[in-house]
């Protein structure tokens, strides 16, 4: 039998990029509707992605529950990286990745979380194209997207 490894043996972790990783947009379901990565990071397989949007989803349903000042807004952070989240008023989850630092305050997260809602509500809501709580398929979202969290990752 061997030895466990020891830290010198462990092989040592990427570093994440600076900026803003990806956004999810996730249903009043739990469904994952839309998810972009804006960042050279590993990648994570369909069936993993969806299974995280919907233990993300419950989640916050039960933080909600345990503090109402949690109903709209919860951050999680880690060592790797932080994660914003905000909920609309119809109960749609936007959350975004990001590595640590790359926000002064959650105010500014928050911030982003807000002009991805109205890129959501102006592109896709009203869309008449657009089935609610379907998979999002709009180039014209996605490309007004890209050019927000661009601009974000080029100030970070």
């Amino acid at each position: 039998m061997s030895a466990p490894p020891t830290p010198a043996t462990l092989p040592e972790e990427p570093e994440n990029p600076p900026g803003v990783h990806s956004v999810w947009i996730i249903n009043k379901s739990g469904g994952l509707v839309f998810r972009d990565v804006y960042a050279d990071i590993a990648p994570i397989d369909t069936n993993e992605t969806l299974r995280l949007a919907s233990m993300w989803h419950s989640m916050h349903a039960i933080a909600a529950q345990l503090g109402p000042e949690l109903r709209g807004e919860l951050p999680s952070e880690t060592d790797g990286f932080h994660l914003h989240c905000a909920q609309t008023p119809t109960g749609t989850k936007l959350m975004l990745t990001c590595a640590p630092g790359t926000f002064a305050d959650h105010d500014a997260g928050q911030a982003v979380l807000r002009t991805v809602r109205d890129l959501y509500a102006d592109y896709v809501m009203k869309n008449p194209f657009y089935e609610a709580e379907m998979p999002i398929r709009c180039e014209l979202f996605e490309k007004r997207l890209r050019d927000a969290i661009d601009a974000v990752n080029g100030a970070a």
